[in-house]
C-alpha cells in the first residue's frame, strides 16, 4: 500500500469533511433500493455508510430500526434497549431517527442520562448488568458508531442480549427486513417526532467506571505511580477518561479532550483520509510524539472498542504484539478465572499468541475474523479472554464472571497500565521477552486487486481446492477455510507452515483481496510468503 506524503501530518481545512452539507444529505439523499450498494448491509460490526453516497440516510436508519423492533419482538426481547452513540457527526441525527421510530413501536427506550457520548463496551456492560440472573426481561441495545471510520461515514450496530455483537443469523434477519421497507418506501415504519418520543434514562458513566475496579487492578496503577495519557481521538470516551482519572485517584491526563464533528484535531492516516484509528502510527502521530512525557500513553477510536497502547521505548505498539502480551500477563495474574479457560484469538492474528498459549497450558480457540465469535464463551467463561488482529479484545473480571461481551479498549488501556505496575516492565518490553524465548515474527497485511468474481470465488474456497505443497520453502502443514476453533467458515484460505502462514479474504468494500502473513524467520521470508500467497490464490480460483 503507497503511503500518502502527508501521512502523520495535521489534518487542513481542505481535508475536513463539510459537516452542514454531511447532516442535509441525510435527510435529502433517498437510496435506491434497486442499487446493491445502497442497501442495508451489515458487516462484521453493522451497518456502516456515508449520506453522501446514499448509503446511511434517515430512510436507512428508519428502517433498520423498525426491522430490529421486529427482530426482538420475534424474539421475546422485551426488556429495554440501550441506545449508545459515538462523536461522528452522523450519530446524532441517525440516534434521533432511531429514537423516534423504537418509542413509535413500544420499545423502552433508555438513553444516556448526561445526553453525552457512549462508548461501544458500556452499552455492552449495561446490558449484560441488567440481564445478570434475569430469564426475562431481558435487554438489548443499539450503538451508532461507524467505529474508526472517517468522519463522513455513519454506522448502526445491534447488540442482543448477549450484550455481543449480533451474529450472522440475526443481521441477516434485520437487514433483510429493513430492505424489504426501503423498497416498500418505508411502509410499515412506525415513528413519532423526536419531542413526543418517550425515552427513560441511564447512567453509562457511572455504572461503567465505578465497575472498572472488578476488572482491572487500578489499586496497583495508583500505589506504583504510574503515569498515563488517554486519548480519545475526539470519541465516545472523552468523559469516561476524566471520570476514572478522578475516581481512582491516578495520574492521568486526558491529552486531547476536544470532541469536533470534523475531527480537524487529527493526523492524517496512511492513505490520506482522517480516520480515528488507534492502531495505526500515522493517526497517532501527535501521542506518540509525546511519548517520553508518560509512562504508558493510549488511544481510543471513535467508540473506544479499540485500544492503542504507546510505550516510552517502543512508540506505538503492534496490536498483535500488546495481544500477546496481554494474554500472557492475564492467564498467569488472574487466580480467580477458569482453569480451563481457553485463550480466543481470530485466525488472521499473530501465532506469537499461540505459542504463548501453549507456554501457559491454556486451550487455543480460533476462530473467523469477528469479535461475534467469542461471544458465548466470554459469557460463559470458556474464553477468559478473546482478541482480534485489528486491537479490539475484551476479558473477564478477575473473578470469572464476564465483564464485556464486545470489545473493550478501555480495559485493554488501563490493562497496559495494571501490567507495568505489576511487573515494572511496559508492554513492549515484555514482548521483547517473548520474542527472546519464542522468536520474533514479521507480519504484514497487504491488498491484491481481483474481480468481483473471483471475490465471490475466494469466499467459497474448499481446503482441496489448493494444491500448493510448499510455501516459501517450506512444507504446507494445513489448508483452512473455517476455523479450527469452531468449524465456522473463514470466508476465504488459511495456509500454514512450521514458519509462517498466510491468510487471504475477500475485502466486502473493494475489488481486492487482503492478504495477511506472518513469518519467524524476519522480513525477507515474509515478503516471500506473500509473493507466494499471490500463487498459491491463483491456482486455488483455477487461474
Amino acid at each position: 500500500m503507497a503511503i500518502h506524503p502527508r501521512a502523520g501530518t495535521p489534518a487542513r481545512p481542505e481535508d475536513l469533511v463539510d459537516v452542514p452539507a454531511l447532516l442535509a444529505a441525510y435527510s435529502e439523499r433517498h437510496p435506491d433500493p434497486a442499487v446493491a450498494e445502497q442497501r442495508v448491509a451489515f458487516g462484521t460490526s453493522g451497518h456502516r455508510g456515508s449520506a453522501f453516497s446514499a448509503t446511511f440516510n434517515d430512510d436507512h436508519i428508519a428502517a433498520t430500526s423498525q426491522a430490529i423492533c421486529e427482530y426482538r419482538a420475534q424474539q421475546g426481547t422485551d426488556g429495554p434497549l440501550f441506545l449508545g452513540k459515538d462523536t461522528h457527526a452522523l450519530s446524532d441525527p441517525a440516534w434521533e431517527t432511531a429514537v423516534e421510530v423504537f418509542a413509535a413501536n413500544g420499545v423502552q427506550v433508555l438513553v444516556d442520562a448526561r445526553g453525552g457520548w457512549t462508548p461501544t463496551p458500556a452499552v455492552s456492560h449495561a446490558i449484560l448488568t441488567h440481564n445478570e440472573g434475569r430469564d426475562s426481561g431481558l435487554a438489548d441495545g443499539v450503538v451508532v458508531t461507524p467505529s474508526h471510520n472517517p468522519p463522513s461515514d455513519g454506522g448502526f450496530k445491534y447488540n442482543p442480549p448477549d450484550g455481543g455483537p449480533a451474529g450472522t443469523a440475526a443481521t441477516s434477519w434485520i437487514a433483510n427486513r429493513a430492505n424489504e421497507l426501503l423498497e416498500a418506501t418505508l411502509q410499515g415504519v412506525q415513528r413519532v417526532p423526536l419531542d413526543r418520543a418517550e425515552r427513560g434514562t441511564y447512567d453509562f458513566l457511572d455504572a461503567y467506571v465505578s465497575d472498572l475496579e472488578s476488572v482491572v487492578d487500578l489499586d496497583a496503577i495508583r500505589s506504583a505511580g504510574v503515569v498515563l495519557a488517554a486519548d480519545p481521538l475526539g470519541g465516545a470516551a472523552v468523559h469516561y477518561w476524566g471520570a476514572i482519572a478522578e475516581r481512582y485517584k491516578l495520574d492521568l491526563t486526558v491529552v486531547n479532550p476536544d470532541v469536533d464533528p470534523a475531527f480537524g484535531f487529527m493526523t492524517l492516516d496512511w492513505d490520506g483520509k482522517i480516520r480515528m484509528d488507534c492502531s495505526s502510527p500515522y493517526a497517532m502521530a501527535s501521542l506518540v510524539g509525546r511519548k517520553d512525557e508518560f509512562t504508558i500513553a493510549t488511544g481510543n477510536d471513535a467508540d473506544s472498542d479499540r485500544h492503542g497502547i504507546v510505550t516510552r521505548d517502543a512508540g506505538l505498539m503492534n496490536p498483535n504484539h500488546y495481544l500477546a502480551v496481554a494474554i500472557g500477563y492475564l492467564y498467569a495474574h488472574r487466580s480467580g478465572w477458569p482453569g480451563g479457560a481457553a485463550v480466543g484469538k481470530t485466525a488472521v492474528s499473530s501465532s506469537m499468541i499461540d505459542r504463548v498459549a501453549a507456554d501457559l497450558g491454556r486451550e487455543l480457540l480460533e476462530v473467523p475474523v469477528g469479535f461475534k465469535w467469542f461471544v458465548p464463551g466470554l459469557r460463559d467463561g470458556s474464553i477468559a479472554f478473546g482478541g482480534e488482529e485489528s486491537a479490539g479484545a475484551s476479558f473477564l473480571r478477575t473473578d470469572g464472571r464476564p465483564w464485556s461481551t464486545d470489545k473493550d479498549g478501555i480495559i485493554l488501556c488501563l490493562l497496559a497500565g495494571e501490567i507495568t505496575a505489576v511487573t515494572g516492565q511496559t508492554p513492549s518490553q515484555r514482548y521483547a521477552e517473548l520474542t527472546s524465548r519464542f522468536g520474533d515474527p514479521a507480519y504484514a497485511r497487504t491488498d491484491v486487486a481481483c474481480s468481483r468474481e473471483d471475490k465471490a470465488k475466494l469466499g467459497r474456497l474448499a481446503a482441496e481446492d489448493v494444491s500448493a505443497t510448499e510455501l516459501a520453502g517450506d512444507p504446507i502443514t494445513a489448508r483452512l477455510t473455517t476455523a479450527p476453533g469452531n468449524g465456522e467458515p473463514l470466508g476465504g484460505l488459511k495456509v500454514v507452515t512450521e514458519n509462517g502462514w498466510f491468510a487471504a479474504r475477500p475485502s466486502g468494500t473493494e475489488d481486492v483481496y487482503k492478504v495477511y502473513a506472518e513469518s519467524f524467520r524476519g522480513p525477507e521470508h515474509l515478503a516471500r510468503i506473500q509473493e507466494e500467497a499471490q500463487q498459491v490464490v491463483r491456482g486455488a480460483l483455477g487461474g
